[in-house]
C-alpha cells in the first residue's frame, strides 16, 4: 500500500493551439480540465498503473468538488482535508506545432494551523497499513519545512520524496529511502550551482551521506543520474515524440513507488519510472498511464555505470 501526500494540489486548464504566437490572439483547438499538481498527478499515475494506494491532500473552494468527483470515478481511496484557501488553478498552453508547453502556475494558498494539523494527522492515520509513503510537491506559505520529516518519523514507513529545499533536507535527515529532485532543485536545495555532471554527482552523494539511501536526479532529456552511496549510474530515457512535458517527474515518482511496493529492486523501479515519464511525455493529460505501454518503454531505458564513481 502506498500513501501519497502533498499540500499543493491543483485544478488544471489545458489549452492546445497550433503555432502559438505570443502577444496575439490564439485560438485553442483542444481544451481540457483535470486534476493536477504533483501530489495528484502521482496519485493518478499510481491508480492507472494498478497500484494499491490512497491519497491525502488539502482542498478548498469551488474546485474541491471537481477533484473529488474525478478521484471517486477512479475508485481511489482519498482523504481530503478541507481548507479555507481555494485550490489553485493552473494553466498549461501547448503549442502542438513545436511540442513546447508553457505553464502558468498559481501558488498554493496559505494553510491555518488547524488545517495543517488535520493534514498531518490524516497522513499518519493513512500510513497505518501502508508500506511506503510518497511525499510530493512544494509547501504553502507558513508551513514548517520539517512537515514531511515529522510525518516520516511518526509513520516509520519507507519513503519516496519528490520535494525540494529545506523540506527535502529535513526528510532526508528523517531517513528517506529515495529522493528525486531535478538538477535545478538539487542545486537550489544545497545552495550552489551544479555546472557539470561531476558537481551534480557530488551533490547527490551529499544527500546519500545525510541519510538518503538512493538519490535520483532528472535533467530533462539528458540522462537520469542515480547514486546509492556505493554505486552510481546513468540511465538514458527512450526517445519519444513530445506532446506535454508537464507532470513527467510526478508520473516517474508514482511509478517508482508502485514498483517498489511490488517488491522490485530500486534500479528496476527507477527504470519503470522512466518508462512512465516517457509515456506521459507523449500524452496531453498527466498520469493517465497504460501499464503495458510503460513496460514497453521501460525496456528501452539504457543503463550504464558511471566510471570512476
Amino acid at each position: 500500500m502506498i500513501l501519497t501526500c502533498g499540500l499543493s494540489p491543483a485544478w488544471q486548464h489545458i489549452l492546445v493551439a497550433e503555432g502559438l504566437c505570443p502577444g496575439e490572439v490564439n485560438r485553442a483547438g483542444e481544451v481540457y480540465w483535470c486534476s493536477s499538481g504533483k501530489v495528484l498527478n502521482a496519485a493518478i499515475s499510481i491508480a492507472h498503473l494498478g497500484g494499491a494506494g490512497r491519497v491525502v491532500s488539502v482542498l478548498g473552494g469551488p474546485r474541491r468538488a471537481d477533484i473529488q468527483r474525478e478521484f471517486e470515478d477512479w475508485d481511489v481511496d482519498a482523504t481530503w482535508v478541507e481548507c479555507r484557501s481555494p485550490t489553485r488553478v493552473c494553466t498549461t498552453i501547448i503549442d502542438s506545432a513545436t511540442g513546447r508547453a508553457t505553464e502558468l502556475v498559481e501558488n498554493a494558498g496559505e494553510l491555518g494551523a488547524a488545517e495543517l494539523d488535520a493534514f498531518r494527522r490524516a497522513c499518519v492515520a493513512g500510513a497505518g497499513d501502508s508500506d511506503l509513503v510518497l511525499a510530493m510537491g512544494s509547501i504553502p506559505p507558513g508551513v514548517p519545512p520539517d512537515i514531511y520529516g515529522e510525518i516520516l518519523e511518526e509513520t516509520g514507513a519507507r519513503a519516496v520524496l519528490d520535494v525540494r529545499g529545506p523540506e527535502l533536507l529535513a526528510a532526508v535527515a528523517a531517513g528517506a529511502f529515495l529522493v528525486k529532485p531535478n538538477r535545478e532543485e538539487l542545486g537550489w536545495t544545497l545552495g550552489r550551482e551544479l555546472s557539470d555532471e561531476a558537481s551534480v554527482l557530488a551533490a547527490m552523494r551529499e544527500l546519500n551521506d545525510l541519510g538518503a539511501a538512493w538519490v535520483v536526479v532528472t535533467q530533462g532529456a539528458e540522462p537520469v543520474l542515480v547514486t546509492s552511496g556505493v554505486e552510481c549510474f546513468r540511465l538514458w530515457p527512450p526517445p519519444v515524440d513530445v506532446v506535454n512535458s508537464i507532470g513527467c517527474g510526478d508520473c516517474m515518482a508514482g511509478a517508482i513507488s508502485v514498483a517498489l511496493d511490488e517488491g522490485r529492486a530500486p534500479l528496476d523501479a527507477i527504470r519503470y519510472g522512466m518508462g512512465a515519464a516517457a509515456l506521459n511525455l507523449g500524452e496531453v493529460l498527466m498520469g493517465r498511464l497504460d501499464r503495458a505501454r510503460v513496460e514497453e518503454l521501460e525496456g528501452r531505458v539504457r543503463l550504464e555505470p558511471v566510471s570512476g564513481s
